[in-house]
């Protein structure tokens, strides 16, 4: 089975690459989906005990934020790969503005969350990593950054 982490500032283009990429293959878990910490943990735990693929698709800022995912999906034999989006507060900060409701992240939010994020590392775990970058155009650059097969 294969489990996906996130990880990157708001409005970087996770949740849409989620839908482009993922939607018809893995479940979603997310925070803004599923709003409280323990319906994410009980919807992750139903992933885990039924094998579903999934996608964690939060900030997961650092990676003591990761670390929980990492070590569940691990345990349970899934392939677990991260993308990391890259993106700068400025850009976060345009997409952002084009929200409303609920959507629309408070600008200090957007940099207290950039301000954390460290760069996901394989070492923390991961079969494989990319580096995905939303372009002006709306299309994703995706790079491969590690893989486990490569060491």
């Amino acid at each position: 089975m294969h489990a996906i982490i996130f990880c990157g500032i708001q409005a970087s283009g996770k949740s849409t690459f989620y839908r482009e990429h993922f939607f018809n293959t893995h479940m979603r878990i997310s925070l803004d989906l599923l709003r409280t910490r323990n319906r994410e943990n009980r919807f992750l735990e139903l992933c885990l005990q039924t094998q579903l693929p999934f996608v964690v698709d939060n900030t997961n800022p650092t990676a003591a934020e990761r670390a929980r995912y990492i070590a569940l999906a691990k345990a349970a034999r899934y392939k677990v790969t991260c993308y990391f989006f890259e993106s700068s507060s400025k850009d976060a900060l345009l997409r952002n503005s084009t929200r409303t409701g609920r959507f629309l992240v408070p600008p200090k939010g957007i940099f207290g969350t950039h301000k954390k994020l460290q760069t996901p590392q394989l070492e923390e775990g991961y079969d494989s990593l990319y580096r995905v970058k939303l372009l002006p155009s709306g299309n994703y650059e995706v790079d491969l950054i590690a893989t486990q097969e490569a060491l």
